[in-house]
């Protein structure tokens, strides 16, 4: 059984029942059945396997936003692929780049009146393959190739199976409990966010709502039209939509799930004033899925409590389980053990039964415990500062200068300091760039809200942020003066 295969069965169970709607061209809304959609979906796969594709050929797509998306990935996974998504701002050199790291034997590229189909396995991306690897990469039916996002160090490719993404929907369903009656406002871009999301409310009999824009008007009118039950976003979409000042509601929802970042307090009260609807923190990690989901309405920061399937430990700095009660100011190393995690790493070569042992999936993100059980992010490994032997993240620091009115986001890294070891530095992205507020101003704002070992030493104006391809900040290690 594979994900495709339990979305014919709904095809064959409600054949009527809408697979996906999307703003159509003339801003209307287009209903795709779930027969309509295996039919288009089935027609990608014949033409592909009449092209030559064989069962675990790797497969890039790029594609728009939409269904048209859905259908080709879904086409690729039905003709035996695996499906490696690319984002469409991928073109020429980028974009040859990006074939030679995935090892890419075809590339399928949406057009207006259907698809092209590119066979590279006699190009440079194919080269680098060998017999061994080859063999190996088939052997585990590979379904999916995502790379990370990178914020802390170079991406790397993770391989999916066909049992691994159905071990991982069954647990992450657990939680979220996807059912046909469901209705799923997407707002995620697919080319970075496809398996525990998009799959996964096809292969339980939902409909995927797909607005055109990602701006709130638009996309409040789209589910006035839609009736969503499910949202699931960002906390950059829960920001914007609080803002939103019309008479749309969201009545019907039942669960608004805020993933890809950390939720900042500050936000997850404001959608919930704007719509009297808690925001549900999930953390999601391409290479483990969904191992965490917060449901407690009074803590909507918490990640929440491992969910059934997985073990979620804190690992210390000597290699320990992390002993006695953590807390904010003591952290341990998130590791997670449980099903549906990633079957290998691309490049370099790596299998699952290497990088997984002994302390499970190590996740680079620092976290600890409440009372209750709850996890609790504290922030990027990577991102620790450590001055003078006191240790903390730059994000609770950024989380204090994004609340002054004049800060649009802020960015908090350590440099190095002769006697102190490390010290924090801050970028900082003004709402107005002529008129950025001086250091002393920022200082004051941190001081009524931080110890002094936490405020900035050094404050930089810049015009944005360096971000990953999936939108997040980069991290960066310790910077030198």
């Amino acid at each position: 059984m594979t994900v495709v295969d339990r979305i014919r069965q709904h095809a064959v169970r409600s054949p009527e029942h809408p697979a996906w709607i999307e703003n159509d061209r003339q801003g209307g809304c287009r209903v795709v059945s779930y027969a309509e959609a295996v039919g288009n979906f089935d027609a990608v796969s014949k033409r592909l396997i009449a092209e030559g594709l064989v069962a675990g050929d790797r497969c890039g797509l790029i594609a728009r936003q939409g269904g048209g998306f859905i259908e080709l990935a879904l086409g690729v996974l039905a003709a035996g692929g695996c499906l490696v998504p690319i984002p469409d701002d991928h073109k020429g050199e980028v974009l040859t780049a990006f074939g030679e790291r995935a090892r890419l034997h075809r590339l399928v590229l949406e057009a207006e009146d259907g698809f092209e189909h590119r066979d590279l396995r006699d190009g440079a991306s194919s080269a680098a393959d060998d017999a061994d690897f080859d063999a190996a990469f088939r052997a585990m039916s590979p379904a999916y190739l995502r790379f990370t996002s990178g914020t802390t160090s170079e991406r790397k490719g993770v391989i999916l199976g066909h049992a691994t993404i159905e071990a991982r929907l069954a647990a992450a369903n657990r939680a979220l409990e996807i059912s046909p009656d469901d209705r799923v406002l997407w707002l995620l871009p697919m080319a970075h966010h496809f398996v525990v999301s998009i799959l996964l409310y096809l292969s339980r009999g939902a409909s995927v709502l797909l607005p055109a824009s990602p701006l709130a008007a638009e996309v409040l009118e789209f589910a006035a039209r839609t009736d969503p039950t499910v949202i699931y976003a960002s906390p950059h979409h829960y920001k914007l939509l609080a803002k939103d000042t019309t008479a749309h509601r969201l009545d019907r929802v039942r669960l608004a799930v805020s993933t890809a970042e950390g939720l900042r307090a500050s936000i997850a009260a404001a959608f919930n004033e704007r719509f009297g609807l808690p925001l549900a923190q999930a953390l999601g990690i391409i290479e483990v899925g969904l191992p965490v989901v917060n449901r407690d309405t009074s803590k909507p920061t918490s990640l929440g409590k491992p969910l059934p399937d997985y073990e979620v430990w804190l690992r210390g700095d000597d290699g320990e389980p992390l002993a006695g009660p953590s807390s904010p100011d003591r952290t341990g190393e998130i590791c997670i053990r449980g099903p549906g995690m990633l079957d290998a790493y691309l490049d370099p070569w790596l299998p699952a039964s290497v990088c997984l042992e002994p302390d499970g999936f190590r996740t680079g993100d620092q976290g600890w415990f409440d009372r209750d059980g709850d996890l609790h992010l504290a922030g990027r490994r990577a991102n620790r500062i450590s001055m003078a032997g006191m240790k903390f993240f730059g994000e609770e620091v950024e989380a204090v200068l994004d609340t002054h009115p004049a800060i649009a986001e802020s960015r908090v890294f350590a440099i190095e300091h002769a006697h102190l070891g490390e010290i924090p530095c801050a970028e900082v992205v003004p709402v107005d760039p002529d008129h950025a507020p001086a250091r002393p101003e920022l200082v004051r704002h941190c001081r009524d809200a931080l110890p002094v070992y936490k405020i900035p030493r050094e404050f930089r104006v810049v015009e944005s942020l360096e971000r990953t391809p999936t939108g997040k900040v980069r991290r960066s290690k310790v910077r030198r003066r």
